[in-house]
């Protein structure tokens, strides 16, 4: 039985939308909203894993809650989409948590209000060089898409963690996301740290070439968020009401997805010609749409990064990371 299927609905944030929120023909019969609130929402269309924030807007997740929401796609790195709204460009965006906590920490306005999921980034070793396991890649070259990354960061928290050195016992190398399969090919790295669907289809094209070595799901990291909502201070500021709603839609979305990620993956696969909807529903399963805490267990993960992010020198050894997570995130829906 699929992934999915095997996980109770909750009863989240305290909403009692009931079945309606599982039911795409009931929201679109409701009466809409006479004045609904217009805001700019970017995001990367390229990223499978924020499926949510389509099935919010094309479900009516968001005008549900008084949203008329503008999407704003960005195909670069996930720091766009939070310099974005730190720039006024947009007013909210989704991304990833380990890519924002430094310019966060930096004095970017940009407030997190809620999250979707845990997942997002992976670690594979190229098996015929003689990478099967974690403790097998000392010595060895590491290929990354961009030596700040989510990715790198975290797994040299990890290897860290695991007693290897990322410093002195790995070769960490920079390459265009689509060249890193070629890298390994060369014998020029011998381990692959990058996100999906990149390395997915490495590994369908490949045919049993690469073991997975960990992800950001593991150990300690399996009920860790990965992908947050931020939006702009002074909308949070003013208008509280607005962030609660976009944070609570993202929620209701990502759980829509646990129910129906065959509808989900029909909905995204139009923004994503590269990947097939069965390709998505199997990426869907590797990633924790069940998992999107706010109040307090957000404010305790936050600062959980924080913490990891300083003992490898990511963030400043004087930053209190407790006050730090009490001062980037604000619980709209408490």
């Amino acid at each position: 039985m699929h992934k999915f299927s095997q996980i109770n609905r909750r009863r989240f944030l305290g909403l009692t939308l009931g079945t309606a929120l599982a039911t795409p023909v009931l929201l679109h019969n409701r009466q809409a909203w006479s004045n609904p609130k217009k805001l700019v929402f970017a995001w990367n269309q390229n990223a499978f894993c924020l499926t949510p924030v389509v099935v919010a807007k094309e479900l009516g997740y968001f005008e549900k809650n008084g949203l008329d929401v503008e999407l704003l796609n960005y195909s670069g790195s996930t720091d766009q989409l939070l310099e974005s709204v730190a720039t006024g460009k947009a007013d909210a965006a989704i991304g990833m948590i380990h890519r924002w906590l430094k310019p966060l920490e930096a004095g970017f306005d940009v407030k997190i209000v809620g999250s979707s999921h845990g997942g997002c980034v992976r670690l594979l070793g190229h098996k015929a060089s003689g990478v099967n396991q974690l403790s097998d890649l000392k010595g060895k070259t590491v290929g990354v898409s961009d030596l700040a990354a989510p990715g790198k960061h975290f797994f040299t928290i990890l290897l860290a963690k695991n007693g290897i050195d990322p410093d002195k016992d790995i070769t960490w190398r920079q390459y265009p996301a689509d060249l890193l399969g070629i890298a390994v090919d060369k014998g020029e790295i011998q381990a692959i740290a990058d996100g999906d669907p990149n390395l997915y289809l490495l590994e369908k094209r490949t045919n049993g070439a690469y073991v997975e070595l960990a992800t950001n799901l593991s150990g300690e990291y399996a009920r860790k968020v990965c992908c947050v909502v931020g939006v702009r201070g002074e909308l949070v500021r003013n208008d509280k009401p607005t962030a609660a709603a976009l944070a609570r839609s993202i929620v209701q979305a990502s759980d829509f997805m646990l129910e129906n990620p065959n509808q989900a993956a029909r909905i995204f696969a139009k923004y994503s010609p590269k990947i097939t909807e069965d390709d998505l529903i199997k990426l869907y399963d590797t990633l924790t749409f069940d998992h999107h805490p706010t109040g307090f267990d957000l404010q305790e993960e936050i600062a959980f990064f924080a913490d990891d992010f300083q003992r490898i020198g990511v963030i400043k050894p004087s930053t209190d990371t407790k006050r730090l997570a009490q001062h980037v995130y604000v619980d709209v829906l408490g």
